[in-house]
């Protein structure tokens, strides 16, 4: 028995890692990718539901089922964490419209696009920096290297079209 509920866990949690991975593929327009990967999801899900079902008058089963479910949201998750597709946009505002800030940020790499705004207390330099996901936090904790009062704003972009960056998101 106890061989049968490995296997009910090992299943849940590939097939639910699989699960998560292919609905974050979908929702970043990867569909083809999605597509592929939703061919062994649903493999993986119909022999672990028959397994569970032959077992379905034993609770135990159904306890391993669930928490194998849980875990597998969990492992899909970290998985996506670590692949980070995608890109991000860092809407960046800091106090000192003559901070050298964005020429750093360009010096590293970065594609920045800034002007000066109006706040509350007067100007302020304000930019945008497109980078991928996976440079997230090392763009985050440079900025706030750079600058620990910087306000920062992350958003995730849909679509991208021209400047700096365009031309190497369509590799």
């Amino acid at each position: 028995m106890f061989g049968i509920l490995a296997s009910i866990f090992v299943i849940q949690i590939v097939y639910v890692s699989f699960f998560t991975l292919r609905m974050i593929l979908t929702l970043k327009g990867q569909k083809y990718f999605a597509a592929v990967l939703s061919m062994f999801e649903i493999t993986i899900y119909v022999l672990g539901l028959s397994i569970v079902l032959k077992y379905v008058n034993q609770p135990i089963s159904l306890i391993v089922y669930a928490v194998g479910y849980g875990l597998g949201v969990l492992v899909g998750s970290w998985i996506e964490g670590r692949i980070a597709l995608g890109y991000i946009t860092m809407k960046v505002i800091v106090n000192d419209p003559e901070s050298s800030m964005a020429s750093s940020l360009r010096e590293n790499g970065y594609g920045v696009t800034s002007w000066i705004g109006s706040g509350r207390d007067g100007h302020r330099l304000v930019f945008e920096v497109l980078a991928k996901r996976k440079n997230q936090k090392k763009l985050y904790d440079t900025i706030l290297k750079l600058d620990p009062k910087a306000f920062i704003v992350v958003t995730e972009p849909v679509l991208l079209h021209g400047g700096f960056w365009a031309r190497g998101t369509k590799k």
